[in-house]
């Protein structure tokens, strides 16, 4: 059993997106087109962002999810709102995009410790790290659980800071998202995948979506004209008919995801391994499993034909990347990445599978 067949997962799709994919290519807009812009107006919809007079000023869709991240920090330092040197907080458990998409603006990230139960950014740890140059937050909705964003909301109240969501991976989750801007992935393996590399940014503040839209476009509103010193990053036309024929099943897959997961929960009873809390709307993109003995679970699932994957076994504080961070410790997150093991848990999972994956961890 594959961790993730994107194959079975595309399979129901396939005639409408071979179908939506050809009248792209007859069309001969494969930039600028308006399948985007109809993606646009549909995922701002679909996030709760209500449209004005059908403009899709909610959203930028753009190349990637590394991207969305960077044009928001970039936008907000043309607007005044940011400046190199200020801090943000992030959390140390996350995958390292989160965190370079800060650096790249010469921002300071500030990693904290997640919550033990649920492996997400802790409000009580992101109060502890501010300082006066802290400037904004960035949570990180990791695994597909929402995180508590009522407090980190309070948070940044009380502070005056600007929030900044990293939806990478909880496409349709349920709830407001309530921070200033959140950023999107819709790489293949996410709950609403392309077919290749796509983004997007989400935000209720259209100067904010308008200076992203002109930086993704080399920092231009008008060809040859040039306000920002911009960056090349757009969704073509491909991409954005794919997502449209994908964003209409999306809460079927993610029902499918939150099914298994529930049936984990219920029928997994090995006192070796510590399952997921979902204290908060969860859609599962990630199933993390802790035990002590990863490299044992893991042989053992191989053997019963159950691939798995570890999410992420170097935390960003230990990357090369990241020198200056050696001395920093942070032993919740050092313990997660030493412990976790990701098992299969989507939309393409026959009862079968799900059975044996149960089978197979009560098991070990």
């Amino acid at each position: 059993m594959d961790y993730l067949n994107l194959h079975a997962i595309n399979a129901p799709y396939e005639a409408e997106i071979k179908n939506a994919l050809l009248q792209v290519v007859d069309s001969g807009w494969y930039l600028f087109g308006c399948q985007v812009t109809l993606f646009e107006q549909e995922w701002a919809h679909y996030c709760g962002y209500t449209l004005d007079e059908g403009q899709s000023h909610s959203c930028v869709a753009c190349a990637s999810g590394l991207d969305a991240l960077r044009l928001v920090l970039r936008a907000w330092m043309e607007m005044g709102l940011l400046q190199k040197g200020d801090e943000v907080v992030v959390p140390a458990n996350t995958y390292i995009a989160s965190i370079l998409a800060v650096s790249d603006n010469g921002l300071v990230p500030v990693p904290v410790e997640p919550d033990p139960q649920t492996y997400l950014i802790s409000p009580d740890a992101i109060e502890a790290a501010v300082t006066p140059r802290t400037r904004a937050i960035l949570p990180v909705h990791l695994y597909g659980q929402l995180c508590d964003m009522d407090r980190i909301m309070s948070i940044a109240g009380k502070h005056s800071l600007l929030v900044l969501e990293d939806c990478a991976q909880c496409h349709g989750v349920a709830g407001n998202y309530l921070g200033d801007a959140q950023a999107w992935s819709f790489y293949p393996g996410k709950n609403l995948g392309a077919l290749g590399d796509a983004g997007a940014v989400t935000s209720s503040n259209p100067q904010l979506i308008q200076t992203i839209r002109q930086l993704a476009f080399y920092g231009s509103s008008k060809k040859y004209v040039h306000r920002f010193k911009g960056l090349n990053s757009r969704m073509d036309e491909l991409q954005a008919a794919v997502l449209r024929i994908k964003l209409q099943d999306l809460d079927n897959c993610n029902r499918k995801r939150m099914e298994i997961a529930a049936r984990y929960a219920a029928e997994v009873h090995n006192p070796k391994l510590q399952l997921p809390v979902a204290l908060r709307p969860h859609v599962f993109h990630i199933y993390p499993v802790l035990t002590e003995n990863r490299d044992a679970l893991r042989q053992h699932l191989d053997a019963c034909s159950i691939a798995t994957q570890v999410h992420y076994p170097i935390p960003p504080h230990r990357q090369e990347a990241y020198q200056e961070w050696a001395s920093l410790h942070f032993p919740i997150t050092e313990h997660i990445a030493a412990h976790e093991l990701s098992i299969p848990c989507h939309q393409a999972m026959t009862d079968a599978d799900v059975q044996l994956v149960i089978d197979s961890l009560n098991s070990f």
